[in-house]
C-alpha cells in the first residue's frame, strides 16, 4: 500500500514538473517572438540592419530599434515599375530636374539657390504638356503637381528661412515620389532616407547620384542617411 501511495506521489510530482517545464518553455518562446518582431538599424545608415546589440559596419554606431510607423503610407511612397506607354504620355524631366536643383541647394545650405530653383520648379510644372495623359491618370498627375507647386511656392515665400524650406521640401519630395511612381522617369534615380529628420517620419528624398548628400541637414550631417531604392 505504501508503495502504491509513494508511486502516486512520484507520478504527481513528475506531472507537475513537466507542466511547469512546458509553461516555462512556452513563456521563453513568447519572449523570443516578441524580440524578433523588433527590427534594429543604424541611425546613420538605415540600410544596415541586425539584432539588438549589433553595431553598424559602416560607422560603428550601435543599432537602434526601428520606430513603428516610420515608413507609413503617409510618409513613404513605394516607387513602382512604370510601363513604357505611361512614361511616353508625359515628360517629367523638367519637373524632376528643377526638384533636384532644390535638393542640391538645400544640401549645400544655400537658401537663395533653393528659392531660385523653386521658382524654376513652378515654371516647369506650368509648362509641362499634359494632353497625352490618360484621363484615368490625369487626376493623379494634377493632384501631385498642384500640391508640389504649393510646396515650391512656400519654399520661395520662406527665402532666408532654411528650416522652413526644408520642411516644405519634405512634402514636395513625397509629391515627386508619387509623380515618379505613376509616370516614371528617363533618368537613373535613387530614393534616399534620413531616419534623424522629423523623428524618421518624413526624411525621404530623390537623388540623381548614389552618394548621400542630405538636404535636411546640409553640412551639419551631410552623409546622414542611406539609399533605400534604386529607380531605373
Amino acid at each position: 500500500m505504501k508503495k502504491i501511495i509513494l508511486s502516486s506521489l512520484v507520478l504527481a510530482l513528475v506531472m507537475l514538473s513537466c507542466n511547469q517545464k512546458n509553461k516555462d518553455e512556452k513563456a521563453a518562446e513568447e519572449k523570443v517572438v516578441v524580440k524578433t518582431e523588433t527590427q534594429f538599424s543604424c541611425p546613420m545608415h538605415p540600410e544596415i540592419t541586425g539584432k539588438e546589440g549589433d553595431v553598424c559596419s559602416e560607422c560603428g554606431m550601435e543599432l537602434e530599434a526601428v520606430k513603428k510607423g516610420a515608413e507609413s503610407e503617409d510618409t513613404k511612397v513605394d516607387i513602382a515599375e512604370v510601363s513604357p506607354e505611361v512614361k511616353a504620355s508625359v515628360s517629367t524631366d523638367a519637373i524632376i530636374n528643377a526638384y533636384l536643383k532644390i535638393k542640391n541647394a538645400l544640401a549645400n545650405d544655400n537658401e537663395k539657390e533653393a528659392t531660385a530653383a523653386a521658382k524654376e520648379f513652378e515654371k516647369a510644372v506650368t509648362e509641362t504638356k499634359t494632353a497625352n495623359i490618360d484621363s484615368k491618370l490625369l487626376t493623379k498627375y494634377l493632384n501631385s503637381t498642384d500640391s508640389a507647386k504649393k510646396q515650391a511656392a512656400l519654399i520661395v515665400k520662406n527665402d532666408g528661412k532654411m528650416d522652413q524650406q526644408r520642411m516644405y521640401f519634405a512634402v514636395l519630395s513625397k509629391d515627386i515620389s508619387t509623380l515618379i511612381s505613376t509616370f516614371g522617369s528617363s533618368q537613373h534615380l535613387y530614393q534616399d532616407y534620413c531616419p534623424m529628420y522629423n523623428e524618421g517620419k518624413s526624411g525621404y528624398w530623390i537623388s540623381e547620384f548614389k552618394g548621400i548628400k542630405n538636404p535636411y541637414y546640409g553640412s551639419e550631417m551631410l552623409e546622414c542617411g542611406g539609399m533605400i531604392k534604386e529607380i531605373k
